[in-house]
């Protein structure tokens, strides 16, 4: 069973209009909503590539409500913690003339200490069967900023590895309990070392404490500085879409990969062919199969040096 943790789950609300104009009215064409969050998205994805898959996080409200009746009947199982506060929503709208997307995220509901201890009781159930963690996103008001240092801890004392997907001073904190794998943008990964330049940024941030770092790098690809290798992994040409929810499904590509024990270059061919088919799908989240299943053996992996 992989596990993901999404602290800051969220109802993915996807608009599609003709033309999006800055001050002006617009008539929606199409409106879906899923159930998202990093770790929801992750974990959709994970099932649909045949994983068993737990998600665990907070829920809450009417929109709360919402997003679990829209997970109830998809493969992941459900494991979140209900709040007393209301889930937040996220909003993308896709323009189609021009294949653009843009994003509106609510800040999330407010977390007590008893929702908080709530959720470690359950995570430390859950952790026990779990063959690997993801833990991602943002984390909503009121969790202390040391969460996941503290979740990446617990995972560490059970032999479970561990993949962090956050960012600021959350990823700052939790890179210091020394996670299995981290997975920052290139930004994020500048804003934590200071240096702009993603290989000198992927390894000062191992010295930091991850044992491996995969920087994503957007249309053209990812990074990865491991203790085995140092690879770019690249899709074959850039494309255009809807990248919520790419990210994650970089993020499944490689637990489902580590979980099935393959080597790093196949990990990293496999996050990038999903990421860039999830760009490629029409709703937020998602990923286009027929599209993955063409990209996967199109996908150029090159080393780029011995690991430091």
């Amino acid at each position: 069973m992989i596990l993901t943790v999404t602290l800051n789950t969220a109802l993915d609300v996807t608009y599609t209009v003709d033309a999006l104009v800055p001050h002006a009215s617009h008539r929606v064409g199409e409106v879906s909503e899923r159930p998202g969050g990093k770790g929801l998205n992750v974990a959709r994805v994970l099932g649909a590539l045949g994983h068993d898959t737990v998600v665990t996080g907070f829920a809450g409200g009417a929109t709360g409500d919402v997003l679990r009746g829209l997970l109830a009947p998809l493969p992941p199982r459900d494991a979140l913690v209900p709040v007393a506060g209301n889930t937040r929503r996220t909003l993308a709208i896709t323009d189609r003339s021009t294949g653009d997307t843009t994003q509106l995220n609510e800040p999330g509901p407010q977390v007590s200490a008893a929702e908080w201890v709530a959720l470690l009781r359950t995570y430390e159930e859950l952790i026990t069967a779990a063959d690997a963690v993801a833990l991602c996103g943002s984390l909503p008001p009121g969790v202390h900023v040391g969460a996941y240092a503290e979740l990446v801890r617990i995972a560490r004392a059970a032999s479970v590895p561990v993949l962090l997907d956050t960012s600021g001073e959350p990823l700052r904190r939790g890179i210091a309990a020394r996670p299995d794998l981290v997975k920052p943008n290139a930004d994020e990964l500048a804003q934590l070392t200071g240096f702009r330049e993603p290989l000198r940024a992927a390894r000062d941030a191992r010295r930091r404490g991850a044992h491996a770092v995969i920087a994503s790098l957007g249309p053209e690809g990812v990074l990865a500085d491991t203790p085995e290798g140092t690879w770019r992994a690249a899709p074959p040409a850039p494309v255009r879409g809807n990248p919520t929810g790419a990210g994650d499904s970089a993020v499944a590509g490689l637990l489902s990969a580590l979980a099935e024990g393959l080597d790093w270059p196949q990990r990293l061919a496999r996050a990038v062919a999903l990421s860039t088919a999830t760009v490629l799908a029409p709703v937020a989240g998602e990923f286009d199969a027929t599209a993955y299943a063409e990209l996967l053996p199109r996908v150029s992996v090159k080393s780029v040096g011995a690991a430091a």
